[in-house]
């Protein structure tokens, strides 16, 4: 009934355009785990009104069947700022017409007056104590998607099998019921809540359990520039230094108000590197600031930038800010745990592609570390069981520059890292130490750990499936490669398979899927290696690392080393003239 979509499909049809209806028409969006994320238009290939509508109906079929409590309990959904003139689609009107599936079925529903950070959804879950949590958001993606997420009762995102029965749920249920499209009638509904006043208070409250350094926050003269690129991040970056005690950062002018165009940027992915802070680096020159913080649209991942004595800047990868925030975090519980018995319960985990800084701290300090599959939802899973047996999850890190920590959000959560990473860029300005000194410093400690990851752009599915075909039919059928140029492969654990050659039976501990492609390749020389397919970008993905031992400080033969393999692996393992890959561009 969205008049701008149906006058596109109209018009097609007028035009006998069937190569377009086809595309518009030939296959459903597919519910996934991070559940759906596509660019927003007419058809069921899209996101729309009608397929919001679908999507919702399903989901809530299959909360009826999970949740006896459902009706009493309820549902939170929250949505980012982005909007979709030409189809009429926005964030906003995707929820309330969730809301409306929702409540025409007498499920109460917490819906946030207003734009909120993806992480507020998980939390909203945990702290009221809700059956599931929707946000609709496509984070960083560009500006025409837009993107359905889905968070289970214990807080985290979905995991398998909920998917599948989500899947099945939106199959059959595919005609909008009576009330689908009059989102007017949730206005005078008992069953709508605004949660957005008691979230907000909470939120702040419990993200304080992290400061610990009050004094030092109040009387610092560090000055720290933030962006939320556009997005929704400016005022709770704001609020949360101020419940830290901290002065407000300068916030970049041009990029603090959400905008659904994005205007100053090519991409909205702080990842992405120095592009998109260029703004940032201007504000700080002026203002002298030395230390940037860049949310991406919606607030849950953090890029962190420092000027550097040389005058240039540094922008801090994934994994050594998680390396920065893992020796913070456990340094601060460290100094309030005086017994040491408490250790042996404490955990922090990391996804399998990110860096093994953690494993090495632990090793030495004595905790627990864990690593999971690629994605939050892993590790929001795994910190709430541990978390459920007594145990203490401190930090949660992967390198696409997400965080989790503070435990209340199993998600990361790019607001409450930005104040945290603030405190301590404040509590070693104490010790005349800059967060690049500091890194330096937990490198020497622990061991260098020098990461290198990237991707290739590949539109074509059947040329990503015989790519990862020949590295399993390398030398014969069922063989992997022996060597990567120079480099000899000492093991390879393929979680597409199931196939691990380092385990006594050869099977993969780390749950497999058939239906995305990872293999991670251990080199003779220590170097690990992991090619893996984007769940939600027509990317190959790439993730290399190097572990020296402490007391090997010769960084730039470690650095030339990575350099070398990953030029192997990409000339011999990805090939991209042949597979007529497109590399990333800055």
């Amino acid at each position: 009934q969205n008049p701008k979509t149906s006058a596109i499909v109209k018009q097609l049809v007028a035009e006998g355009n069937a190569g377009e209806l086809q595309k518009l028409f030939g296959s459903r969006m597919e519910f996934g785990t991070a559940g759906l994320r596509a660019a927003m238009g007419a058809g069921i290939s899209h996101m729309n009104d009608l397929t919001i509508i679908q999507t919702t109906q399903g989901f809530c079929r299959y909360l009826e069947k999970n949740f006896s409590d459902l009706k009493k309990r309820g549902v939170v959904i929250g949505f980012d700022a982005r909007a979709h003139f030409s189809s009429g689609g926005s964030s906003k009107r995707f929820a309330r017409l969730a809301a409306t599936t929702f409540i025409s079925q007498g499920v109460p529903v917490y819906l946030f007056s207003d734009i909120t950070p993806t992480p507020f959804v998980p939390y909203t879950v945990t702290h009221l104590k809700l059956c599931a949590g929707i946000m609709i958001t496509a984070s960083h993606n560009p500006k025409q998607d837009n993107g359905y997420k889905v968070y289970w009762e214990n807080g985290a995102q979905i995991i398998s099998p909920h998917d599948k029965g989500i899947s099945q749920g939106i199959e059959e249920n595919q005609e909008p019921w009576p009330q689908a499209w009059d989102d007017k009638l949730i206005d005078s509904s008992v069953l709508l809540h605004d949660p957005y006043a008691i979230v907000n208070k909470e939120y702040f409250k419990d993200i304080q359990k992290q400061c610990f350094h009050r004094n030092i926050n109040k009387e610092t003269n560090l000055k720290f520039v933030h962006t939320s690129v556009h997005g929704v991040g400016h005022k709770f970056v704001q609020l949360a230094f101020k419940a830290f005690d901290l002065s407000p950062p300068f916030a970049v002018p041009e990029q603090k108000d959400p905008d659904p165009e994005f205007p100053t940027v090519k991409y909205p992915n702080p990842e992405e590197g120095k592009g998109v802070l260029t703004l940032s680096f201007a504000l700080a020159e002026k203002d002298g600031a030395k230390i940037i913080l860049a949310n991406d649209p919606d607030a849950d991942r953090l890029a962190v930038a420092e000027k550097q004595e040389s005058g240039e800047w540094k922008v801090f990868s994934g994994n050594e800010l998680g390396a920065l925030l893992g020796w913070w975090i456990f340094t601060c519980w460290k100094n309030q745990n005086r017994d040491t018995c408490a250790i042996k319960d404490v955990y922090m985990l990391s996804s399998t592609v990110s860096s093994k800084i953690l494993r090495a701290i632990a090793l030495k300090e004595g905790f627990h570390f864990e690593e999971t599959l690629t994605g939050f939802k892993w590790m929001g899973n795994r910190a709430k069981q541990l978390m459920d047996q007594g145990k203490a999850v401190l930090f949660a890190f992967e390198e696409a520059i997400g965080y989790m920590c503070c435990p209340a959000v199993l998600d990361k959560d790019g607001v409450s890292a930005a104040v945290i990473t603030a405190e301590m860029a404040s509590f070693l300005a104490t010790r005349n130490l800059s967060l690049s000194q500091q890194l330096k410093a937990v490198y020497d400690e622990y061991g260098f750990h020098i990461t290198k990851a990237s991707y290739f752009i590949c539109h074509d599915p059947k040329v990503i499936q015989q790519l990862f075909d020949n590295l399993r039919n390398f030398d014969g059928k069922n063989t992997y490669p022996k060597t990567c140029g120079r480099f000899k492969v000492s093991g390879i654990r393929d979680l597409t398979t199931g196939y691990d050659s380092s385990q006594p039976d050869q099977k993969a501990i780390l749950p497999t899927s058939k239906s995305s492609q990872m293999i991670t390749f251990t080199f003779a020389n220590g170097g690990v290696a992991t090619m893996r397919t984007s769940g939600t970008e027509p990317k190959i993905k790439y993730y290399s690392e190097l572990c020296a031992p402490p007391g090997n400080s010769d960084v730039e033969q470690l650095k030339k080393e990575l350099d070398e393999l990953v030029n192997a692996l990409e000339k011999h393992f990805f090939q991209p003239e042949k597979n007529n890959l497109q590399r990333k561009t800055e």
